[in-house]
């Protein structure tokens, strides 16, 4: 239900007619993916990394992702970023003044979201879902920075997903420990020690640093897919 233009009154809209434009709006979902794996397919090496948009050049997190991206760049990974700012921006950044690869998947947002000026390639999305997809679709590693709900969103998508074996088992790197080590405490004594919510060895999916170069390190030990 919806107000009128000059009431207060709510207009009852049929949920058949809703999901009908839902449809529509998601009928270019499959076009998008497809765009996406299209240009993740052109390397060999990835590496995707997440954080807010809020976080402003000179920060501590901002010029650490920015040194993440220069180091994933000198060794051949293509960095892969939501193609915004803050620590997108700062990652992406990283690997373009490296000279590397640097790829931004940007989605439309009525506040924050454009697209940096540092990607060598970059792809605009409607849809949150393809984005997704397109932004794990095996990568070779997960570096997550402090972020909120879709920085969130993201990791836990991730680690459902190799938990419960639906994807390859990739390094799960969380850069922050002041940030991180809130949500790691309820990881390990609220789900797994008090409820039982999860199996032992879910809390060792992840691995917490601060250490840039424990970063690159962590990456480089995966070999799970083939280094052409």
């Amino acid at each position: 239900m919806k107000p009128t233009p000059d009431s207060n009154e709510t207009v009852c809209v049929p949920r058949d007619i809703v999901l009908q434009a839902a449809m529509i709006r998601l009928g270019s979902v499959d076009e998008e993916l497809e765009a996406g794996y299209n240009v993740i397919r052109k390397y060999h090496k990835t590496v995707t990394v997440f954080g807010s948009a809020r976080v402003s050049e000179g920060s501590r997190y901002y010029e650490a992702a920015r040194l993440v991206g220069e180091k994933l760049a000198e060794h051949n990974y293509a960095v892969i970023t939501g193609g915004g700012h803050g620590i997108m921006e700062a990652a992406n950044r990283g690997a373009f003044e490296s000279k590397g690869d640097s790829i931004g998947f940007n989605i439309a947002l009525p506040h924050e979201q454009t697209l940096n000026k540092y990607t060598t390639a970059s792809l605009s999305f409607s849809h949150f879902s393809p984005r997704k997809i397109a932004m794990t679709l095996y990568a070779d590693a997960y570096v997550y920075f402090p972020g909120g709900f879709g920085t969130m969103d993201e990791m836990m998508e991730i680690l459902t997903l190799i938990q419960t074996g639906k994807t390859s088992k990739a390094p799960i790197i969380l850069y922050g420990s002041d940030f991180w080590h809130p949500l790691d405490q309820m990881i390990r004594q609220t789900l797994l020690e008090e409820e039982r919510l999860i199996s032992p060895g879910d809390e060792l999916l992840y691995t917490i640093t601060d250490d840039v170069n424990e970063v690159i390190k962590l990456v480089r030990a995966n070999k799970t897919y083939c280094d052409h």
